[in-house]
């Protein structure tokens, strides 16, 4: 839970771990995995873009949470976010794909050995609220990483998609509610 800015948290955070996990091997240096387009990675050899961000309404949370004694929020939004991890090579012609399957590789093992982003990687709003974010690696056929890819005249790179579950959105959206102060009960007498 957090924030308007828990889609960037989330991102820095995979960042964060990728760095922690993938330097000085495969990576050399952690600011060569940045959080930035497949399509123009700069000096990146693994970039973290996110492309979807989908409500998450299998929860059934509706409705609204107490803030205060007379004040009810709207329930946090619960979201799942994808991201497209894109390894890129700077390499001479003849290694450069199989730098790419190594630094691909490193990523991979990362998110299977990490199913819960470690709090050590949070950063503001979601370290405030110890979220509890879920990682999984995203099967996408082929198509749908096509249609990524051939929106640019960018050349298909490999790639890995990383759903990231559970990232809460908190609302601003109050309600002021008037707490009972007094109630009679009426009965009927018996005769």
């Amino acid at each position: 839970m957090g924030d308007y800015t828990v889609f960037a948290e989330a991102g820095d955070a995979l960042v964060k771990l990728l760095r922690a996990n993938l330097t000085p091997e495969p990576v050399a240096n952690p600011e060569q995995i940045g959080l930035c387009s497949p399509h123009s990675p700069e000096n990146n050899l693994l970039t973290v873009c996110l492309f979807h961000i989908g409500e998450d309404t299998n929860d059934g949370r509706g409705g609204y949470d107490q803030a205060s004694r007379d004040v009810q929020r709207i329930r946090p939004a619960r979201f799942s976010l994808r991201f497209l991890i894109t390894a890129h090579s700077k390499a001479p012609e003849n290694m450069r794909e199989a730098d790419c399957y190594r630094v691909i590789g490193a990523a991979t093992r990362t998110l299977l050995d990490n199913p819960r982003l470690p709090p050590g990687v949070l950063g503001g709003s979601l370290a405030e609220y110890d979220a509890r974010l879920h990682l999984l690696i995203e099967r996408l056929d082929y198509e749908e990483l096509f249609k990524i890819w051939n929106n640019t005249s960018t050349a298909y790179k490999l790639s890995i998609v990383c759903k990231i579950e559970g990232v809460g959105l908190i609302s601003k959206r109050e309600r002021r509610v008037a707490r009972v102060e007094e109630f009679t009960i009426k009965g009927e007498q018996a005769q």
